[in-house]
C-alpha cells in the first residue's frame, strides 16, 4: 500500500485488520510480519525558509532531494544522515521520514549531536488512525518537544511519520581531515580523545585499519588555524597528514561491509578498544570518537555473549532478524508507551533506515 496523502494513510490504519510493516524508501528493510505500507507516496519539501534555517518535508521525502535544496542554498542537515545501501546491499531510496524513524546520525554527531537534536516538529499518524501534531515549524513558541524527540528511534512503533520539521545549519565553508597512520585501536582512542577535547572543534573522529581520521571544519582560515594546531596536539602519536575527505565511506561504515553479520555497539569511547579486542572481529570501525563501534564478525554469531561486561548496547545490522534482549522495567515502560499510540499492536518495528 502507497497512501499518496495524510488522510488516506489515516484512513488505511483505521481500516487495517492486523499487522502492518511500515516502509520507508526500502533500504533497509528485512522480512516480517504484517501486510507492507510504505511513505514512498508523501514526499515533497513544505517549507524552507533559509533565513530562519529551518526546513519542512514529507516524510517519503528522499533524503538526497532535501540534501540538494539546502546545498543550493549553502546550508546543510546538521546530523549527516547515514546511506545504508554500501553496508546492506540494497537498492531503493533513503527517505527523510525513515531517517528519522531510525533516529540516523553520521560523524558529525560528536558536534551537533543525533538527528533528535536537530528535529523539531513532526506529524504522524497513530494506531487507532488519528492525526497528531506535534513540535512546530520554526524554533520559537515549539510545543510538545519532548513527544517529537521520542519519535525519533522509535522506528515507527509509536506512528507512522508523515511530515517531519528539523531546524538546519549553514555549510561549511571549507574542511580538512587529517590522517594518523598505523595506530591501534588503543592508540587511535586516546588520539582522538586528546583531539575531542581539545578546543579546536573537531567534527569527526574515526578509525578503521586504513588509519585514524580527525575533521576540521568552518571558515577558510580558522580551518587552517585549528589543522595546525591539531598537528601539536596530535604529534605524540606520529605526524599526521592531510588527505582526501573520507567521510562519506566512514559515514556508510564501508570499512565493515562483507560477508558476516555486522553489528553495531554504543558503548562509552574508552571501553572501545577492549570490546574490538575481545571479539577477533573480521573487521572494526571506531566513529563518534570511539561511543560507536562497527563489527563484521562470522555469521551467525551471538556477539553480545562474546562482548565483555560494557556501559551500552550492542545489535545486529546484517544477518538474522534480532532484537535486543532489555530489562522488566524498561521493556515494561516500552509496552506501556506503545500501548498508548497503537493500542491495536498493528505497527510492526520499521526496518528502514532512511
Amino acid at each position: 500500500m502507497t497512501p499518496r496523502s495524510e488522510d488516506e494513510l489515516a484512513e488505511i490504519v483505521r481500516g487495517a485488520n492486523g499487522p502492518l510493516s511500515i516502509r520507508g524508501g526500502a533500504t533497509r528493510h528485512l522480512p516480517g510480519d504484517g501486510e507492507p505500507l510504505t511513505t514512498r507516496g508523501l514526499t515533497g519539501i513544505t517549507l524552507y525558509e533559509p533565513g530562519a534555517l529551518t526546513l519542512v518535508a514529507r516524510a517519503g521525502t528522499p533524503v538526497a532531494e532535501v540534501e540538494a535544496a539546502l546545498a543550493g542554498e549553502g546550508q546543510r542537515l546538521p546530523f549527516e544522515p547515514m546511506d545504508h545501501r554500501p553496508l546492506l546491499g540494497t537498492d531503493g531510496e533513503p527517505t527523510i521520514g525513515g531517517a528519522v524513524a531510525m533516529n540516523v546520525s553520521g560523524p558529525r554527531r560528536v558536534q551537533v549531536g543525533a538527528c533528535r537534536d536537530a528535529l523539531i516538529g513532526v506529524r504522524f499518524v497513530t494506531g487507532e488512525g488519528a492525526v497528531v501534531k506535534n513540535g512546530g515549524r520554526v524554533m520559537k513558541n515549539v510545543t510538545g518537544y519532548d513527544l517529537v524527540k521520542l519519535q525519533a528511534g522509535a522506528r515507527g512503533t509509536l506512528g507512522i511519520l508523515t511530515e517531519v520539521a528539523f531546524k538546519v545549519l549553514p555549510a561549511a565553508q571549507s574542511q580538512a581531515t587529517l590522517r594518523l597512520d598505523g595506530l591501534d585501536a588503543d592508540a587511535a582512542m586516546a588520539a582522538m580523545a586528546a583531539a575531542l577535547g581539545s578546543p579546536f572543534e573537531v567534527s569527526g573522529a574515526a578509525w578503521t585499519e586504513a588509519g585514524t581520521f580527525l575533521r576540521v571544519e568552518g571558515l577558510e582560515g580558522s580551518v587552517a588555524y585549528r589543522t595546525g594546531k591539531l598537528l601539536e596536539v596530535l604529534a605524540p602519536w606520529g605526524l599526521a597528514e592531510t588527505v582526501d575527505d573520507p567521510w562519506a565511506d566512514l559515514r556508510d561504515a564501508r570499512a565493515v561491509a562483507g560477508p558476516g553479520d555486522v553489528w553495531r555497539v554504543h558503548c562509552r569511547p574508552s571501553q572501545a578498544p577492549a570490546l574490538i579486542a575481545a571479539v577477533g572481529a573480521e573487521a572494526a570501525q571506531m566513529d563518534w570518537g570511539g561511543g560507536l563501534v562497527w563489527l563484521r564478525v562470522a555469521a551467525g554469531t551471538d556477539l553480545r555473549a562474546a562482548l565483555p561486561a560494557f556501559d551500552g548496547h550492542a545489535s545486529r545490522v546484517t544477518g538474522a532478524a534480532d532484537t535486543a534482549p532489555q530489562s522488566g522495567s524498561v521493556a515494561a515502560l516500552e509496552a506501556g508507551i506503545r500501548a498508548r499510540f497503537d493500542p491495536r499492536g498493528l505497527f510492526s518495528p520499521m526496518t528502514e533506515t532512511a
